[in-house]
């Protein structure tokens, strides 16, 4: 019962996703929703109908756009680790966290935060990407890819190189 009533304090509760674009569309405007969150749907002939075509197909980036509504326009304290992998409209909303003024966002800034993303990013790759030199998950070493695969057909160093000639 108290989670159905913390669900109705999200702001996303009964709000339709034409809503929502609405009212940050009117807000911000398609040229700072394409800034901060880089979905093409906002820089290519954007439109109402056209944004929510996509974003009902696109889970990922109608979830983008949902915690960009939640955490920019109702200016929410960012979210716990334990509600991080939730859907922003499946989030929990505690008690006394109630929905603030929008944010003041600008294309500078914009710009600011796109160059650092850039740089961790670089600076990720050049530290192995995931696990620092590991493959992901796995805790082993990645795959060489210097050397390329040989395309022999001897059985004796690739017991499937001749695979389609026995057919």
């Amino acid at each position: 019962m108290t989670d159905d009533i913390n669900y109705k304090n999200n702001p996303l509760h009964g709000l339709s996703l034409k809503k929502l674009l609405e009212e940050i569309v009117d807000h911000y405007g398609f040229e700072i929703l394409y800034a901060y969150l880089n979905i093409n749907c906002f820089k290519t002939n954007p439109s109402i109908d056209s944004s929510i075509k996509f974003l009902k197909k696109t889970d990922w980036a109608r979830e983008k756009v949902e915690g960009f509504y939640l955490y920019q326009f109702k200016n929410l304290p960012k979210v716990s680790s334990t509600q991080f992998d939730i859907a922003p409209r499946d989030r929990i909303v505690p008690e006394g966290q109630d929905p603030g003024e929008p944010a003041e966002l600008s294309l500078e800034d914009a710009e600011r935060q796109r160059e650092l993303r850039a740089k961790k990013a670089k600076e990720h790759q050049k530290n192995g990407g995931f696990g620092q030199g590991k493959r992901y998950g796995t805790g082993k070493p990645p795959r060489s890819t210097s050397k390329p695969r040989s395309n022999s057909s001897s059985t004796a160093s690739n017991p499937w190189g001749n695979w389609k000639d026995k057919t």
